[in-house]
Order: C-alpha cells, then structure tokens, then sequence
C-alpha cells in the first residue's frame, strides 16, 4: 500500500469533477438511515479531507486516517481555513488505532480496493469491528471487476492543465485481479519549466463474495451492498459499489 507523494500536490486538481457533495450526502442518508447523527465517526484513507470536511460540517464529530503525510498536509490547509474540529491521523489503516470507539466507519474512493491481500483486507475489516461502538456501522465502497476488466484495465488516461499535467496508464492483470496504475506528472515550476514525477500504485478487485466471507471472518455482519448511490442491489455492470456492515459481539449498555 503506497501512500501518494507527489501526485497529493495535484490530487484536488484532478479530482475536482468528483462531486463530494453528492457523495456526502449519499453517505450522510446512510448514516442517518442506521440513526447515526452528531456522532463520532472515523474515516479511512481520508486523503486531503474533502470528505471528512463535508461530514463535519453536517454535524460529525470526524476522525480523519490515512498513511500520506503530503495528503494529510493539504487535510489540514482545509482543517485550517474552515476552522472546523477534525482530529486527523497519520496511519496505515492494516494497523491504525484508536483511544476509543466510533459510532460508524465510513471509506470511500475506493481506499479498500488499495489492500492487495485477503488476509491484509481481514486485518482491517477486524480492526474497524473492534474500534466500532456495539452494532456500529461500517460504511465502505468498492470498485468491481467490471470497472477493472471493462472501463479502466489497459486504457490510459491523460489530462493537460496549466499548471499540471499527468499520465496515467492502467493495466490490470485478470488472474490476480489487480490494477496496476503507472502515473506520470508533470508540475510547473518557476521559468516555465515542468518538473516529471512518477508513482505507481495497486488496487485489487474484490468480489462481493468475498467481501462478505472476509466481513463475517472478521467477527462482522454483512448488512447490505448497493449500486454506488442508489438502494439498488448490485448489478453485472456497476462500476462502484457501497457495502454496509454491522459491528457484532459487543454487549450494548
């Protein structure tokens, strides 16, 4: 799991056609759904806080985790210029701990699909299990096996800015189900001139079969999976998938 170095600097850049706000509110009418309001909630791979950000300003008391210090840096710009109270963590989420329970996990941009591992997957579904509150949630979404095999697998994807540029060049590999991501980035600097970085990243697809045996391994219960912001059940051709799950095996007070 590589945490994003370079590519932090430019990643609101290129991530400013994704609309947070739909997706925080996806989030917050699940959360609600399950009675979760003004409560502490967690994020993992929380990356430059957009979304930690969103929820705090609905009310959630938020934890932001992730492994990227450059990522985290931006998190705190935003912590900084909205003065909201978000606690943040620099953490691998394999290993990441907590002084006490949350009332629900929430991950999204698809942070699960970057532990390449089952056993790695268990370890963390096992970790948010034991640091969630009796019968907290667990909120996550997913990139499937279509996304991978159909849209992004062996395609490259190029964007030119002005102040930055990138490459990213997909190839997925069917029999281990990974993607592997090579980006190339170009970053303007002073003259004129445009600095190269390069990173390569992995993410592995995960059946929701799967999902669901490593879910009820980690001591968990698997409560349901959705097409990306529907209530709507999976289907051959989703692209992104919520799965929902409960914290089991702690007596409530």
């Amino acid at each position: 799991m590589q945490a994003y170095t370079s590519f932090a600097r430019v990643y609101d850049t290129f991530m400013d056609n994704v609309p947070y706000e739909q997706w925080g509110e996806y989030v917050c009418g699940l959360l609600e759904e399950y009675h979760i309001r003004d409560a502490l909630v967690l994020e993992l791979g929380c990356g430059t806080g957009s979304l930690t950000e969103y929820l705090a300003g609905r009310g959630y008391d938020m934890i932001g985790i992730d492994n990227s210090p450059d990522m985290l840096e931006i998190a705190m710009e935003k912590k900084r210029s909205s003065g909201r109270d978000i606690l943040y963590l620099m953490q691998d989420m394999r290993e990441f701990e907590l002084y006490g329970t949350v009332a629900a996990v929430v991950s999204v941009c698809d942070s699960m699909n970057y532990i390449t591992s089952e056993d790695e997957l268990r370890q963390v579904f096992s970790l948010v299990n034991n640091y969630l509150d009796p019968g907290g949630l667990f909120l996550f979404d997913l990139n499937t096996v279509y996304k991978y095999e159909q849209l992004l697998g062996d395609c490259v994807i190029a964007e030119n800015r002005e102040e930055c540029s990138f490459i990213w060049e997909n190839s997925y590999f069917p029999e281990e189900e990974v993607n592997e991501y090579d980006l190339t980035i170009f970053m303007r600097e002073g003259g004129g001139l445009y600095r190269k970085y390069e990173e390569t990243h992995f993410q592995k697809a995960y059946r929701l079969t799967v999902i669901r045996r490593l879910l009820e391994e980690a001591g968990m219960e698997f409560v349901a999976a959705y097409d990306a912001f529907t209530k709507e059940a999976p289907k051959e051709d989703s692209e992104r998938i919520y799965v929902l799950a409960r914290e089991k095996g702690k007596q409530r007070k």
